[in-house]
């Protein structure tokens, strides 16, 4: 496995090459409380207590991605939830090259286009999905975007801006 600081940037870069459109990322830090309602559904199982204290041991960068069946697309770049079987199976997912036990293996991957919905709204609750559909979503589906390096985002093209206005 590589070192953890390169971890963040290895990911970032995973998604560009599969050609994710990010449509937001944030960098933050979750501590204990909200780590516990992020997981609250394995609340009660062996492993929680050890999700929450690594979700809330330091910074993470949260992302929204777009991408057509982005939802398995995604999951299968992270590759399997244990470690073992992603380093044997699938190491150069980002889990067989990043994960180091199966409650610390680096990512987080929606299971569903339903709890991405909840999960964007946990980690982005300014972002409004349903106008996201609305107004970015067409302009972005028709491929005229450019990647913000600074901002670690995907945003409408200025010409295309410009032709919409």
């Amino acid at each position: 496995a590589q070192p953890l600081r390169l971890c963040p940037q290895a990911v970032h870069e995973t998604i560009l090459s599969n050609r994710f459109l990010i449509v937001r990322a944030k960098e933050l830090r979750c501590g204990r409380e909200e780590s516990r309602r992020f997981y609250r559904e394995h609340a009660g199982r062996f492993f929680y207590r050890r999700l929450v204290e690594f979700m809330a041991s330091g910074p993470m960068w949260a992302y929204i991605l777009a991408h057509e069946n982005a939802v398995p697309l995604w999951r299968s770049l992270m590759g399997p939830t244990k470690v073992f079987r992603a380093r044997n199976s699938v190491p150069d997912s980002i889990r067989g090259a990043y994960g180091l036990t199966d409650t610390r293996n680096t990512t987080h991957g929606s299971d569903s286009p339903a709890s991405a919905s909840r999960e964007i709204a946990f980690f982005f609750p300014e972002f409004n999905e349903e106008l996201w559909y609305q107004q970015e979503e067409p302009r972005l589906r028709r491929g005229q975007v450019y990647y913000n390096a600074e901002e670690r985002v995907h945003c409408v093209s200025r010409d295309e801006e410009a032709e919409l206005a």
